[in-house]
């Protein structure tokens, strides 16, 4: 632990006395920096839940208390690049996962398995009759896809808009010697109790249509 200046109070002004987002956020390491060890329990299963807010609302003082500065403005200074490193890392991280999701929605949207969906949606006379033509699919369709060599499975829900009314297609499709096959496709359109079923191979149950029951 550093030394404290003797100069300053032993207590933390009132003033400084604030949340502190470096050690909400970096903890452990914000920690390690302001020689602050009882961030480590941060490694301590269920503890570690209630530990960053701990070090926000604690961390000031603590770091007041544990380690050496020249005067308020330094540990002010300090404390505010936690915070700005703090900010970056948090935003570092929205930008990556926004990024993995924006490739695995491109993936999805750009598959075999979601265009053939959308050709026999677009094709089907029900459908384009309770959307409106044109039929359109939404950027960021869910589930998953799953490939190897030739083989491979889709579980796809896709958001729908058309010119009357949007919905959402339910699909699940196998690929065999590099063909796909939908087996399951049904839409539900908003505002209307009934799904459109317009392929069911295996009569599994749809919910609100009695099928498969």
């Amino acid at each position: 632990m550093a030394l404290r200046n003797e100069k300053l109070p032993q207590e933390i002004p009132a003033h400084l006395d604030r949340w502190n987002w470096g050690a909400f956020f970096l903890n452990w390491i914000w920690g390690i920096g302001n020689s602050t060890f009882i961030a480590f329990l941060m490694f301590v299963p269920l503890v570690n839940f209630v530990m960053p807010f701990v070090l926000g609302a604690k961390g000031s003082k603590w770091a007041w208390e544990n380690r050496y500065w020249k005067d308020e403005e330094h540990f002010k200074s300090t404390q505010r690049k936690w915070a700005f490193g703090a900010l970056a890392l948090f935003i570092g991280i929205i930008i990556f996962a926004g990024g993995i999701l924006f490739l695995v929605s491109s993936v999805m949207k750009n598959s075999d398995a979601h265009n053939i969906t959308m050709d026999a949606i677009r094709k089907n006379p029900q459908v384009v009759e309770a959307l409106g033509s044109p039929i359109s699919s939404g950027f960021f369709p869910t589930g998953n896809i799953s490939i190897k060599n030739n083989s491979g499975k889709a579980d796809l829900v896709i958001s729908l808009s058309g010119s009357k009314a949007d919905g959402k297609a339910h699909v699940k499709a196998t690929k065999q010697a590099g063909t796909w096959t939908i087996h399951v496709l049904y839409v539900v359109v908003e505002g209307r109790k009934m799904p459109i079923v317009l392929i069911n191979k295996n009569n599994i149950t749809i919910p609100g249509t009695g099928i498969g029951t």
